[in-house]
């Protein structure tokens, strides 16, 4: 039986994010589907054997400035909670309120296609993210530089490594100036040097006040970046505390699994 999360933090700050009673239901099969019958059933529908709930009763409270570390299994929630937080997805149930924009570096394909070369992919993605080309401009040299991706700039993006990938994507990605931040693993694609550069910006923003939202397996990266951390299970937020301590309670609960 797991304890009930703790939800409450004081702080002076404003709050950045609320989630209240926050729940996800996926198809694991969608063979059969009964679309127009779950639509205008005119009832609220039960769970199907082929459903699952990703996550379910997820209550946390965020203010300004937080680093926080999310931490569980494959598969329990944590990179849907993400995405959820950053609007693209849609609760079955409860509610989730952002006050001000993202920047989310979840998906490092996400905005970027494939036959497009690596410049007019800064200028998609950056405009996608609510960059005007005056801004571009102003901050391309700056995205390139930090990408580091040499002669590659005008070579189309499906040929670029996995690597480079995540080069390009966190360069535009930590250029933007929203106040909240959401990194998913992505950061493990690159190489060494590059995810010490990487941290380091990520570092930069947290001095100026940013807040963090960050999903990683490497405990050394979460004690680095976070004061807070989340534990989901199942779908389930099991414990909302420290960072230590949620580390500490994940590794003796998972830690034969």
């Amino acid at each position: 039986m797991t304890d009930a999360p703790a939800i409450s933090h004081a702080s002076t700050a404003a709050r950045a994010i609320r989630v209240e009673n926050l729940g996800v239901r996926f198809r694991r099969n969608r063979r059969g589907r009964r679309l127009f019958k779950d639509l205008f059933a005119g009832r609220r529908r039960r769970t199907r054997p082929d459903e699952f709930w990703a996550l379910r009763n997820v209550s946390i409270e965020v203010h300004e400035g937080e680093a926080i570390g999310v931490v569980g299994r494959n598969g329990q929630g944590k990179s849907t909670l993400l995405k959820l937080v950053a609007g693209v997805m849609i609760p079955d149930e409860g509610s989730v309120e952002v006050m001000g924009g993202v920047a989310p570096l979840i998906e490092i394909t996400g905005g970027f296609v494939d036959d497009l070369t690596v410049r007019d992919n800064v200028y998609l993605t950056a405009g996608l993210h609510g960059m005007t080309r005056a801004q571009i401009d102003a901050k391309f040299d700056e995205i390139i530089g930090f990408a580091d991706i040499g002669d590659f700039l005008d070579t189309p993006y499906k040929h670029l490594s996995s690597g480079m990938k995540v080069r390009i994507a966190f360069a535009v990605i930590s250029q933007l100036e929203e106040p909240i931040l959401l990194v998913d693993e992505v950061l493990a694609v690159g190489d060494k040097a590059f995810r010490e550069k990487c941290y380091r910006r990520i570092e930069e923003m947290l001095a100026s006040g940013r807040t963090l939202f960050f999903v990683s397996h490497n405990e050394r990266d979460l004690r680095r970046f976070c004061t807070r951390g989340l534990y989901l299970d199942k779908g389930a937020l099991v414990l909302d505390a420290s960072i230590d301590e949620v580390l500490e309670r994940y590794n003796a609960e998972q830690g034969g699994k």
